[in-house]
C-alpha cells in the first residue's frame, strides 16, 4: 500500500469542503459580524450614561431629549435581537457544512477501504478502522462545526474590543491589554504539553475498540474455553488505560487554567485602579468607564476560551492524522493504465509460468517456480501438507496478491494486465473459513448477483447439496442466518458458500477445502452436482481427502512451495510418492 499526504490538515478540510466553501465562509463572516455587534450595547450604554445620567447636561437632556433616550434603548434591543438571529443562522450554517463534510469523507473512506488490497487488511486492525470511521471522523466534524468558529469568534471579539478600547482611551487600553501576551504564552505552553497526550489517547481508544471487536467476534471461542474472566480482565486493562489517559489529558488544562484565570481576573483590578485615576483626572468620562467595564469580558473570555479551543484542536489533529492515513492510501494491486478489456466470459484456461511468491512481510518465499496448465472445463486438485502454499497459490489467480516472479495467465493473458472487476467477475471462490452475512439464505446465495431468480437460487443450492437442509428450515430460503452464519453447522455454511460461488456462473471455480466439514455422502452429492453444472467451468480444488482429489482430471502435489508431483490419481499412485502415502494413510493401510 502506498501512502501519500500531499496537503496539510486544514488544507485537507478545505479540499473536502468543495461545494460548501462559500456558505461556510459566509458563516465565518457572520461570526465576525455578530461579535463586532457585541460592541453596540457598551456603546449605547456609554451614550445613555454620559447624556442622561452623569453628564453635565444630563438633567436637561432627560427633560428635552427624551425621544433620543428611547431611541437609544430601542436600538440596543433591536441590534441585540438582530445579533441573536445572526448567531442562530451561523450555527445552522456551520452545522450544515460539517454534516455534509462528514458524510462526504465517511463515504469516501468506505470506498477507499473497499478497494484496498490484502496488504492493507493485514496492516490495519478492524477495531482501529472502526475508530477512524466513527470517533475520529466526529472529531473532524467538531473541528468544522465548533473549533474553527470558536477561533474566529475569540479573535474577532478580542480585536474588536481592543480596537474600541484604543478608540476610547489608548493608554487605559494598553494598560489592560498588557496582560494578554502572558496569557497567550501560557496557551502555547499548554498546546505543546497536550498534543502528544491526545495522540496517546487516540491509540488507547483504538486498542479499546479492537479488544471489544475481537472479543465479540470470537465469543464462541471465549465460551468454549471458559475464558470470560480472562477477556473481562483484558478489556478492563484496555479500558483502564484509556480512562487514565483520558483523565490525564483532560486534567492537563487544569494545570494551566489557574494562571490564565488569575491573569484574566487582573483586568478588572487594572480598570479599577487606572480607570479610577483617569476619571478623577477627567481623562475619561463615567460612560467610557462603564463601557470599559462592560467589555472586560470581551477581552478576558476569548483568552479563557483559547485553552478549550486548543484542546479540541489537538484532538482534531490527532484524529485527522489517522483519517488522512486512510484517505490518501493507495492499493498496490490496481488496474494497469493499459489493462486489456475482456468484457466477454472467460474460457477458463489457466497457466502458471515459473511463478514464485513471497509475502511482503515475510522472510522466506512461499512458492518456488510453480508451473502448470489447466484447460477449460478441467478440474485440478491441489494437495499438500499444511503450510505448503496451497492457499497462497490460488490467491494469485484473482490477484489478491501479485506473483513475485513469473506469470499467472488466464486465456493467455497475464492477470496483471486484466481489469480487476472483469477478472474477479469470472471467478467463483468458496473458502474453508466461511463468512455469511446477517441476511436470508436466499440473500447470501445471491450475494454475487442480486438479479438471480428464486428458481436459480434453489438450483445452485441443489448443486451444492444444500437444498435438503434449507427446505427443512422453518422459513426455507427466507430464513435469516445470524452474524457470520451463527446457528448453522460448519458443513451447512460451507454448502451455502459453495452455492454462492456457483450463483455467479463463474468461468473459473476455486474451492479451498470447501468440503472439509461435510460427511462423505454429502461430499459425493456435491461432486455429482459439480459434474452436472449447466455452464462450462474450470475448477481448482484444494483438497485434504483423497475422495475429493481422485475424481479430478489432474492432481498437483505441493511440498514446501514446490510442485513435486503432478498427474491423475492412477498415475500418482503408480509413482508411490507423497500422494501414494496419503492414499495408504487414509485407507488405513
Amino acid at each position: 500500500m502506498k501512502e501519500k499526504k500531499t496537503v496539510s490538515k486544514i488544507g485537507w478540510l478545505w479540499e473536502n469542503m468543495k461545494g460548501y466553501r462559500c456558505i461556510y465562509v459566509i458563516g465565518l463572516l457572520g461570526t465576525v459580524v455578530y461579535n463586532v455587534m457585541q460592541l453596540t450595547v457598551p456603546f449605547f450604554t456609554q451614550q445613555i450614561v454620559d447624556l442622561f445620567l452623569t453628564g453635565p447636561e444630563a438633567a436637561y437632556n432627560l427633560t428635552h431629549k427624551r425621544e433620543l433616550f428611547f431611541q437609544l434603548i430601542a436600538a440596543m434591543v433591536l441590534l441585540t435581537l438582530l445579533r441573536t438571529l445572526i448567531v442562530y443562522l451561523v450555527c445552522m450554517d456551520v452545522e450544515h457544512v460539517s454534516q455534509k463534510l462528514l458524510y462526504r469523507i465517511r463515504t469516501y473512506l468506505f470506498h477507499k477501504i473497499e478497494h484496498q488490497d490484502m496488504m492493507f487488511y493485514s496492516k490495519f486492525r478492524t477495531g482501529d478502522l472502526m475508530t477512524r470511521m466513527t470517533g475520529d471522523l466526529d472529531a473532524v466534524r467538531h473541528m468544522i462545526a465548533w473549533v474553527t468558529r470558536s477561533i474566529v469568534e475569540s479573535f474577532s471579539l478580542f480585536f474588536a474590543a481592543a480596537a474600541y478600547f484604543l478608540y476610547m482611551d489608548w493608554l487605559l487600553a494598553l494598560c489592560m491589554l498588557a496582560i494578554a501576551p502572558l496569557i497567550f504564552l501560557i496557551i502555547i505552553l499548554f498546546k505543546n504539553k497536550v498534543a502528544p497526550r491526545h495522540k496517546a489517547l487516540r491509540e488507547k481508544l483504538s486498542n479499546l475498540n479492537t479488544a471489544a471487536q475481537e472479543n465479540i467476534a470470537g465469543n464462541r471461542v471465549v465460551k468454549a474455553f471458559a475464558r470470560e474472566p480472562y477477556e473481562i480482565e483484558k478489556f478492563d486493562t484496555c479500558s483502564r488505560d484509556f480512562s487514565q489517559t483520558n483523565k490525564k489529558t483532560a486534567l492537563t488544562w487544569l494545570v494551566y487554567f489557574p494562571y490564565v484565570e488569575t491573569l484574566a481576573n487582573l483586568m478588572p483590578v487594572v480598570l479599577l485602579i487606572v480607570g479610577g485615576l483617569f476619571i478623577i483626572d477627567g481623562r475619561i468620562t463615567m460612560g467610557e468607564y462603564v463601557a470599559f467595564s462592560g467589555l472586560i469580558w470581551a477581552i478576558a473570555n476569548p483568552m479563557r476560551q483559547l485553552g478549550n479551543v486548543m484542546n479540541e484542536f489537538q484532538r482534531f489533529s490527532a484524529a485527522s492524522e489517522k483519517v488522512m492515513e486512510i484517505y490518501y492510501s493507495e492499493p498496490e494491486i490496481v488496474d494497469q493504465p493499459e489493462a486489456v478489456d475482456l468484457p466477454n466470459r472467460f474460457e477458463g484456461r489457466i497457466e502458471f509460468k515459473n511463478v514464485s511468491f513471497q509475502y511482503a512481510d515475510g522472510n522466506l518465499p512461499v512458492l518456488h517456480n510453480v508451473t502448470f496448465k489447466v484447460n477449460p472445463g478441467e478440474t485440478l486438485a491441489i494437495m499438500g501438507e499444511t503450510g505448503c502454499g496451497k492457499t497462497s497459490l490460488i490467491q494469485l489467480i484473482p490477484r489478491f496478491y501479485e506473483a513475485t516472479e513469473g506469470e499467472v495467465l488466464i486465456d493467455g493473458v497475464n492477470v496483471q494486465d486484466m481489469k480487476l472487476q472483469q477478472l474477479r467477475k469470472n471467478i467463483g471462490l468458496a473458502t474453508q473459513d466461511v463468512l455469511l452475512y446477517s441476511d436470508t439464505i436466499d440473500g447470501n446465495i445471491a450475494y454475487g448477483d442480486s438479479h438471480v431468480s428464486q428458481k436459480e437460487v434453489e438450483k445452485f443450492a441443489k448443486y451444492s447439496a444444500a437444498s435438503d437442509f434449507i427446505s427443512r428450515m422453518p422459513e426455507g430460503y427466507d430464513t435469516v442466518v445470524g452474524e457470520r452464519g451463527v446457528g448453522l453447522s460448519g458443513g451447512q455454511k460451507q454448502r451455502i458458500s459453495l452455492a454462492r460461488a456457483l450463483a455467479v456462473r463463474p468461468a473459473i471455480l476455486i474451492l479451498d477445502d470447501t468440503t472439509s466439514a461435510v460427511d462423505l455422502e454429502t461430499e459425493k452429492q456435491i461432486q455429482h452436482g459439480l459434474e452436472e453444472l449447466d455452464f462450462p467451468c474450470t475448477k481448482i480444488v484444494i483438497a485434504q481427502r483423497i475422495s475429493t482429489a481422485k475424481a479430478a482430471d489432474r492432481i498437483l502435489v505441493l511440498q514446501d512451495g514446490h510442485v513435486t508431483e503432478a498427474g491423475s490419481h492412477e498415475e500418482l499412485v503408480a509413482k508411490k510418492g507423497y500422494y501414494y502415502s496419503l492414499v495408504c494413510l487414509q485407507a488405513g493401510v
